[in-house]
Parts: C-alpha cells; sequence; structure tokens
C-alpha cells in the first residue's frame, strides 16, 4: 500500500468522525484583575461572569461586541507572564473608527497602519516595517491598529470587508452588529453606482444586486459586475 493510499484513507476515516469545535474562549495573562476588569469594561466588551472561590482561584469573561468568542482571566488561571499575549485578532469592518472608539475610551492605541513589509503587523516587526495609515487601495486584511491592555496584552484589529474563498459558509450571511450591516450595505452602494455607470442606465433591480454583492462580498465569490 503507498504512502498516498494510507494518507487517502485516514482522511477519509478523520473526515467521518469530524465534530464541531468551537473556539469560544481565549485566556490571557493579567497582573490586577480588577484592573484589567475595569479596562474592558470601558472598551464597552460585555462582562460575562465574574466568580471568586474560597481557594483563591477567580475567573472573569468578556465578550467584545459582536464577537462569538470571550476572554477571560482572573488569579489561578495561568501561568503565563502577564502581558505576553500578542497578535489576537479582532476583525472590524472599519478600523479607524474601531481605533478612534478604543482611543475615546482611554485605551493605548496606535494610528492605522499598513503593513510596509510582509509581518509588519506584528509585536516583534523590524523598524520600518509599518507604514502609517490605511492599505493605498483599502483592500480587505491589509489595515491594522494595535490596542494595548493594562498589562501590555496586544491586540490587533485588522479590517476586513470581504472575506477569502472558503473562509465563510456560501449558504448563510450574517453580520454581527448594526454598524457592519450599514458598512456593508455602503460599500455594495459605491459599487452598484459604478455598476449603473458601466451600464449607463438606472437599475431597477438594486435590491437584488446589493443582496447579491454582499452575499458574494462576504464569502469570498466573484462580484456582480
Amino acid at each position: 500500500m503507498s504512502t498516498t493510499e494510507v494518507n487517502t484513507q485516514t482522511g477519509s476515516a478523520s473526515a467521518q468522525r469530524n465534530v464541531d469545535l468551537k473556539l469560544e474562549v481565549v485566556v490571557i495573562p493579567v497582573s490586577d484583575v480588577d484592573r484589567s476588569k475595569a479596562f474592558y469594561e470601558r472598551l464597552g466588551w460585555r462582562l460575562d461572569a465574574d466568580f471568586t472561590f474560597d481557594n483563591g482561584f477567580r475567573v472573569v469573561q468578556f465578550t467584545p461586541p459582536g464577537s462569538g468568542a470571550s476572554i477571560q482571566f482572573g488569579s489561578s488561571i495561568t501561568t503565563a507572564a502577564p502581558g505576553t499575549a500578542q497578535g489576537l485578532y479582532l476583525v472590524v469592518s472599519d478600523v479607524q473608527a474601531a481605533r478612534d472608539q478604543m482611543a475615546e475610551c482611554g485605551a493605548d492605541v496606535t494610528g492605522v497602519f499598513h503593513p510596509g513589509a510582509p509581518g509588519g503587523q506584528f509585536e516583534c516587526a523590524q523598524p520600518g516595517a509599518r507604514v502609517d495609515g490605511m492599505e493605498e487601495h483599502h483592500e480587505s486584511y491589509g489595515s491594522f491598529a494595535i490596542c494595548h491592555d493594562p498589562d501590555g496584552n496586544a491586540w490587533l484589529l485588522q479590517e476586513v470587508t470581504a472575506r477569502f474563498p472558503g473562509r465563510i459558509a456560501s449558504d448563510t450571511t450574517t453580520y454581527a452588529s448594526v454598524p457592519d450591516l450599514a458598512n456593508a450595505m455602503r460599500r455594495a452602494s459605491v459599487a452598484h453606482g459604478e455598476h449603473e455607470a458601466r451600464t449607463g442606465e438606472a437599475d431597477a433591480n438594486w435590491p437584488d444586486w446589493y443582496a447579491s454583492y454582499m452575499v458574494a462580498e462576504q464569502c469570498g465569490a466573484p462580484l456582480p459586475e
């Protein structure tokens, strides 16, 4: 039996056994639980839990707005050094608006930037690997900002407006918040205006065109022309 045959059979068996594995909580290391709790409350994140036990164990859980995943921190919850969590992605539809909102809440957040070299978005990037401002063509996945919590844990804000193919199921379209839906409609409006300019006539079926554009944009399918 060839190696290829073994791998193919193993993969098929594995596919039959697959079950949903939903990433729901990430633990971050902090030095002062109450200070961190106050920080994330200021950001407007939802407080899900704050449980303290007689043996000194304490767990606090927050969920960012529109997120399906949460964070936990507390006492006796991790051996990692406070502030060592880096590259924790917060995907947003408008990175400038998200960055400004965090700054208004008193967070330590960089300006919007885009990588000038591969990996420039991460904390370990070399000097000069970041360029101030949005990605030149406003490409999805290309613009960032970094927010640090009081311990220095780094949240990486990334603007995503159109998904790469295969990242989102093509048979479902959901928006996490009213602003996300509104921004998607604005992008569809601009694209539809370009569509009407190309055809030279008004499109009476613009709702259908908007819907097709928004679904395709989210699942990474070819956009309507």
